[in-house]
Parts: structure tokens; sequence; C-alpha cells
């Protein structure tokens, strides 16, 4: 996904209805997206206080909670594009309002927020530029914006072994690190942290994971896809092609997250 080319985003209507579907699979299979989302938690600045905050496509509502616990004098607001998400959280709690809404377009006043927290949603943004400039908007001056994503190379695996099949896009497209690092340096925004791991996990076997990425939403999204069912045969030739992959701890997939934490200046 690159923010130059908006003719392969996503349909945000298909984003929507496929998290707000997940909602009630979703935590059983989301270690990853724990993983990221805690250590993105635990690099907010140590000595920050917020009054308000909001998580920023909040999910089922782990991470608003934790935001909560850390935060117990604020009041917080979980915001998510599909509805289907919120229903699942506010039974939950952890934040005090739950609204839909589009990170591209906030519907927050200006200078209103002492934190924005978005673990693994901003992906699925087709225009990042905005979505920064939304966080420069609504937050305060030394307002924090933090955020984890996804970069190029993540489910390279699939990525590869479907093209050992045909030319259609099966795989989420992400954008490459050096974007989030220029869009980052353009915000106006103070970088505190910015920077990109590996995640390397291993699945039984190629349902495992195909079932986990439907079960977290975050099946293929992207136009040019394939229609209708996949078929039989070409299922066949891609489980052979992952099948080459194999070792001994199972088939690999890779996950690149970036993690970034910037501030809104002083004025």
């Amino acid at each position: 996904m690159t923010d130059a080319n908006p003719n392969v985003l996503p349909d945000k209507r298909r984003i929507a209805a496929s998290f707000s579907r997940a909602a009630a699979s979703y935590d059983g299979v989301a270690g990853l997206q724990r993983a990221v989302g805690a250590e993105l938690l635990a690099r907010l600045p140590a000595a920050m206080r917020a009054q308000r905050w909001v998580d920023l496509g909040s999910g089922t509502g782990h991470f608003s909670q934790a935001l909560a616990e850390r935060f117990p004098a604020g009041q917080g607001m979980a915001l998510d594009l599909a509805e289907g998400m919120l229903r699942h959280a506010r039974p939950r709690g952890g934040a005090a309002h739950f609204v839909c809404g589009d990170a591209e377009c906030l519907p927050l006043a200006g200078a209103s927020q002492d934190l924005l927290f978005s673990s693994l949603a901003l992906q699925w943004c087709g225009d990042f530029a905005a979505v920064l400039g939304e966080a420069h908007r609504v937050l305060r001056p030394g307002g924090v914006f933090a955020f984890s994503s996804l970069c190029v190379g993540t489910l390279q695996e699939l990525h590869d072994s479907w093209q050992a099949v045909d030319g259609f896009v099966h795989v989420n497209r992400f954008r490459r690190f050096r974007d989030y690092r220029q869009l980052c340096a353009d915000s106006g925004l103070d970088i505190l942290d910015l920077h990109m791991e590996t995640r390397l996990l291993y699945y039984r076997d190629l349902r495992q994971l195909t079932h986990e990425l439907k079960a977290l939403g975050a099946h293929n999204l992207n136009p040019g896809r394939p229609d209708g069912l996949t078929g039989r045969a070409r299922l066949l030739a891609l489980v052979e092609a992952y099948e080459r992959l194999r070792t001994p701890a199972g088939l690999p997939a890779t996950w690149l997250p970036v993690y970034g934490v910037l501030r809104r200046r002083l004025e």
C-alpha cells in the first residue's frame, strides 16, 4: 500500500464489514496484535499524563481497557470504523465513549486530546498523510500520537507462494517503512521514536494461517483479488508452493510492524 497509488486501496465499507464480522472471533487469534500493542503501550513516554485519550481503531476494546488502567484519572474514547467491533467492545467498558469514526477525518475538536493511541489499525487507511494531519489537529500542544502499523514484506511468504500460482492480488498491500518515515517527517509532529521490527511466526499448516487471517478480519481486502471462490486446483498449488518453505518449526510467516511515537510541539 502506498499513498501515491489510491487505485490499489481497499474499500472502507468492505473493511468495516469485514472487521464487524470478525468481532466475536478476533480475540481468540489476536496473539500478535496483543504483543505489538503491548510493545507500543510500553513505548509511551513514562512520565506522560493523559486526561483525554483516544484508542483509534479500538477493535474489541482490549487496549481501551489497558489505557484506562494506565491513565485512571483520564477520560477515554474508543473509536473504530467497524460498528460491529464497537458493539462487541461496549459491554467490556474501558472507555467513556464509543464512537464510529474514520482516522482520516476524526470527529473530534481541535487541540482536544492528550493522546491518540492506535495499534495495528492504520494500515487500512489509504491516506496516512491525512491521518497525521488529523493527529496534529486534534492533539493539544505536547500531546502524543502513538501508532503501530504494518510494512511491506508482511506475509511475504504467502505473497510469494500465491505468485507461483497466479498473478492476482491475494495478500493485503502495505506501505514501505521509508514511506512512514517520510510522511512522519513531513507531518509537523516531532518524532520521538520510529522503527520497524521483524516478527516471525510459524503455523502448523496453511489452513491455520488463513483461518487466523479470516478470524482477525484481515484476509484479502484489496482490489485486484479474484472474485468468487478460489478453485480447488489453485488452492492445492498454493499449498504445494508454501510447503516448500516449511521448517522444523512449521510454515513461516513474516510480520513487519512499525512503531511510531510522535508529539505535537509546544506552542
